[in-house]
């Protein structure tokens, strides 16, 4: 399971390099803009509100670790932009290793002041990796409002 989940991630590291490739083309004032339809989020802040729910849910609150999260600093430009996604990488990879030889083992999962959960690592890995796409289609289409056309960040793409 261990290599299937592995080459699943290298999918979703080519799709997340064709849109980080994408805002190379974009203008370094668009990263921070605030988008009113989007709750004066910018498409920096949404890519750090990605990178902290790999954190959030892989490290911190599996792990207990309580790394610090990513503040705006880490937004600011796309070399931070892609400097946060080498760390998730890291925090992806610590965390497949960890892991491969159970990826159903049921892990409970503390919550303060609420019932714990409990999740398998397959289900933590798979939230993590699809609330990265649903923000995907978020930042496709904040670049679209403005006035950008955004790329194809499909795993399957032309």
């Amino acid at each position: 399971m261990y290599a299937i989940l592995s080459r699943q991630y290298q999918l979703v590291l080519s799709s997340r390099g064709v849109l980080l490739d994408f805002l190379e083309t974009i203008r370094p004032e668009h990263l921070t803009q605030s988008i009113p339809s989007y709750n004066n989020d910018s498409i920096g802040s949404l890519m750090r509100h990605v990178a902290n729910t790999y954190l959030g849910w892989l490290l911190n609150f599996l792990q207990q670790e309580q790394r610090p999260y990513f503040t705006e600093d880490n937004h600011k430009n796309l070399p931070a932009i892609r400097g946060m996604f080498e760390q998730v990488n890291l925090v992806v990879n610590d965390f497949l290793q960890q892991y491969k030889d159970d990826v159903n083992v049921p892990l409970i999962l503390p919550r303060e002041g609420e019932t714990p959960l409990t999740l398998t690592p397959l289900e933590l890995f798979t939230h993590a990796i699809t609330h990265e796409y649903h923000h995907k289609g978020q930042l496709a289409n904040m670049s679209r409002l403005l006035g950008y056309i955004p790329v194809d960040t499909d795993v399957i793409r032309d």
